[in-house]
């Protein structure tokens, strides 16, 4: 019998430790306040680890009608062993009412069920006035400095940065219509870069491809591809051919029929057959090959270069 009673109390103990309730004590830092003035309320909630509870005085503003909740402090958590923890709470309180007021129960919602702390009294005490102290009227303002922005409307006071933004660019486009459309001056936006002739236009950019060292870099296809594309678009320039849009094979057979291309036509022709071969096929051309395509691209252009013609002291025209 005693074995069993021994038994009995202990699971009756463990039993009332498990599902020991959730505890919920309040108290005020003072029960007396002065009128406006500001008073903490300590909450100490006593609960197992695992619940989630909801304080309902977080989703309100009041705790009484004459009571304000001023601020939420943050909450303090303590570990107090057996898997039950308390949480430390502090609300300010602020009241602009003299009077004696009940603050709370306050509630703790867990699950389905509702916890209650026990309800305080708060005293408000008015703020005293010297009866003996003379209450004089406002004295009148005298001698106010005059300032412009006092008389100006307020919206131009407010916004007067957009309104000296859209006078300065009222300004800039009245000068923008005077001197540029008024005066017949062509507009300089307007104005396209000078294009340098097609001869200099493509030694330039044969130099260039020659410092980019693409092919010795094992970058054949960019070689060829810039080549042949300075060729088509000096052709283009120079005898009218739309070179950029056709094949080789057309460009070659355009040229035969140009005077001045038929002596070259034929090194322009290994220019164009290797590129379609490195550019198609994938093929790898000799160091030799590489700098001889270059070669012939310069010579094609230096031949079919422009020659100015002048007179001689006869009236005879000579080349330059």
């Amino acid at each position: 019998m005693k074995r069993i009673t021994i038994i009995f109390l202990a699971v009756l103990a463990i039993n009332t430790l498990t599902a020991a309730p959730v505890t919920v004590s309040a108290k005020l830092d003072s029960a007396t306040l002065l009128m406006g003035k500001t008073t903490a309320l300590h909450l100490e909630i006593v609960q197992p680890q695992d619940v989630h509870g909801v304080l309902v005085a977080d989703a309100v503003d009041t705790l009484n009608t004459m009571v304000e909740i001023a601020a939420r402090l943050k909450a303090d958590t303590v570990s107090l062993g057996n898997n039950r923890i308390q949480i430390n709470r502090d609300i300010i309180l602020q009241s602009f009412d003299s009077g004696l007021y009940t603050v709370g129960p306050l509630a703790y919602i867990v699950d389905k069920d509702t916890f209650f702390s026990k309800q305080l009294t708060l005293k408000v005490m008015p703020v005293r006035v010297d009866s003996l102290q003379d209450i004089n009227d406002l004295k009148p303002v005298e001698g106010v400095p005059f300032k412009f922005f006092d008389w100006v409307p307020d919206i131009i006071a407010d916004y007067w940065w957009a309104w000296l933004l859209a006078l300065l660019l009222l300004g800039g486009g009245l000068y923008y219509y005077l001197h540029w459309f008024r005066k017949g001056v062509k507009n300089p936006l307007k104005q396209e870069r000078k294009r340098l002739p097609p001869y200099e236009e493509a030694m330039i950019n044969l130099r260039a491809l020659k410092q980019q060292q693409l092919w010795q870099n094992g970058q054949e296809k960019e070689y060829f591809t810039g080549l042949t594309d300075i060729l088509r678009v000096y052709i283009d320039r120079r005898f009218g051919v739309n070179a950029v849009e056709m094949t080789s094979t057309q460009i070659i057979d355009t040229l035969k029929q140009n005077d001045e291309t038929r002596a070259v036509n034929e090194q322009l022709s290994l220019i164009l057959e290797i590129a379609d071969f490195v550019k198609f096929a994938g093929a790898r051309p000799l160091a030799d090959d590489n700098e001889k395509a270059y070669q012939r691209a310069v010579e094609f252009v230096e031949t079919t270069k422009p020659v100015l013609q002048l007179e001689d002291g006869e009236g005879k025209e000579v080349d330059e």
